[in-house]
This record gives structure tokens, sequence and C-alpha cells, in this order.
């Protein structure tokens, strides 16, 4: 069984500051959260990690204790003690000599959230029966999943939604520029632990629906609008429908079909960056004159005649 070296997972030192362990883990957290990296087990796996990691080093009391565990790990591990024997119970007695009290691993890893590394290590019966009947008598509330349908003027604005979850009515907010697919977490939204058992999370798979007006590629828009001859022709200005409402364009005289205009800033926001928006691009098509009037054909039969 390998140690984990929450010091290396986090990528800091053993002598790193309470502030220096912060930086690190929010600069970790937010590279694996699992809204940036949808469908990413690895990615996710490594989330669970760093979590773990700064619920033990975030803590100046739980990090001492983990220091002391970690000094004198491989001595109990020789002596068998991982193999669900457990420590605490007398019969490797330097441990309570030189760590003092028994390490309450409730106290290291707030009652759940255990990873694979303490489960084995301590094994069954550590901390004395009280300790082990506790563990078994709290359970974690489930994890709860539902779908909500957005328009892609919500999606672009943020809103505000109740849902209505087990009974319960839960308010739920949705951050500018949130992607189909996308995945947000509730914590605590699911359902109630027992005996003390920490409440499971909701998680929300954001649906946008179709929008005639507007395609997305990540943050960028795209549509299409129509101009007349005479504007493509001569050039003129043409009103373009955006999610910030409607604006001009200016085509220039020459304007060839399917000439595609870049607004810029003017298509989704960013998720996870506020102040950083897509852009929109703007397909034109010219519509052609189906029915001339006779002095139209007059004057288009002249200028095909000059050219």
């Amino acid at each position: 069984m390998d140690y984990k070296d929450y010091y290396k997972i986090l990528g800091v030192n053993k002598k790193a500051s309470q502030a220096e362990i912060k930086k690190a883990y929010r600069k970790l957290a937010m590279k694996y959260h699992p809204d940036k990296n949808q469908g990413d087990a690895k990615a996710e796996e490594k989330f669970k990690e760093i979590s773990e990691a700064n619920e033990v080093l975030g803590n100046p009391d739980k990090r001492s204790k983990y220091d002391q565990l970690g000094a004198n790990w491989k001595h109990y591990e020789k002596n068998g003690a991982y193999a669900n024997q457990g420590f605490g119970h007398g019969q490797y007695g330097g441990y309570y000599q030189s760590a003092g009290d028994g390490i309450d691993l409730d106290d290291i890893l707030g009652g759940s959230g255990f990873s694979d590394f303490f489960k084995t290590f301590f094994g069954a019966g550590y901390g004395g029966g009280e300790q082990q009947a506790r563990q078994k008598r709290s359970i974690r509330g489930k994890d709860y999943k539902t779908r909500l349908d957005l328009t892609m003027l919500e999606a672009y604005r943020g809103t505000e939604r109740m849902l209505n979850i087990d009974g319960n009515t839960i308010k739920v907010k949705v951050g500018k520029g949130v992607k189909d697919g996308q995945r947000l977490r509730v914590k605590g939204k699911g359902g109630s632990g027992t005996t003390g058992g920490q409440s499971g999370d909701l998680y929300i798979m954001i649906n946008i629906l179709p929008d005639p007006r507007f395609k997305r590629k990540k943050n960028d828009l795209f549509t299409t609008v129509e101009t007349d001859l005479y504007t493509a022709v001569l050039g003129g200005k043409l009103s373009v429908e955006t999610l910030k409402g409607p604006v001009n364009i200016t085509v220039p005289a020459g304007t060839q079909n399917g000439k595609t205009f870049r607004l810029k800033n003017m298509g989704m926001p960013d998720y996870s960056h506020a102040i950083v928006d897509g852009d929109l691009f703007i397909k034109v098509y010219i519509k052609i004159p189906e029915k001339l009037k006779p002095e139209e054909k007059v004057l288009f039969e002249k200028l095909r005649d000059n050219n």
C-alpha cells in the first residue's frame, strides 16, 4: 500500500505556511474542478485528492496529527497494524506514547470522505468499539441528479430557478455563460444523512434549448441575416438581432453574398471568467428580387448592357 503524501499532492513542502497551502489548494482546485472538466474521470479523482489533502493540511490541528501519523506509519504497516487490526488497541504500545492520545480520524477528515489509504491503514476497530460503532451508524445521504432546461437568453444573462427536490424548494442561481451539458453542484442539497451523517449533494445537468436565431460554438455565436440587393450593391445600414438587443452594422458597398461580419464581445459570457465574452459572427445573404417593376427591369437591363 502506498502512503498518501498530502504535501506532494498539493505541491508544497512540509514547512509550508497555512497561507501557502491555501494558495496551492485554490490553484489546483480551479484547474481540476469537475465543472471545468466534464466527463474527465482523472480530473475528478485529482480534485478529490487535493480536496482531501486540503481538508487535512488546511487545518493546523489536523495537520499536526497527520504529521505525527506520517512519521510512524511504516512501523505500524510492518507490524501489520493496517490489516483490519487498527491502532489504539495497545498491542503496538509505542503509538500512544509517541503520539499522545489516539488520533480520531473523524476529526482529521471531518467525519466523511475517507480515502482508501485511511480506510485500509486504520482498518475496522480503529479507536475502539465506540468509534467503530459511530462510523457504522453515520451514513452520508444520497446524491441527487436533475436536469434544468434553459433558453439561450437565460444562459446568456444568468438566471435563478426554484427547484422542488425531495419535497423541498431550493433556490438555484445559474451564472452567466453556462454551457449545454455542464454539471452544477449544489452542496448539501441531496438526500439527508442518517445518524449525524452529512447530506448528499444535488447535481444539476444544464440543457440549453435550441434557439432559432443563434448557434453556439464554445462562447462564440453564429447567426444569419438577409439584406436587399440595393444595400449590398450600394452599401448601407443593416439591423441585426443580438442577445443584447438589436444593433446596426454597416454594410460596405459591393458586399458579396455570404460575407461574414464579426461583432467583438457580442457572444456568450465565459462562465468561469466574467470579464471575458465570445464574439458574434453574422453571415449576410443577399435577397434577390423575384418580381421587378417594368421600370426596374429597364434599369437592370441598362446596367447589364453597360457591363
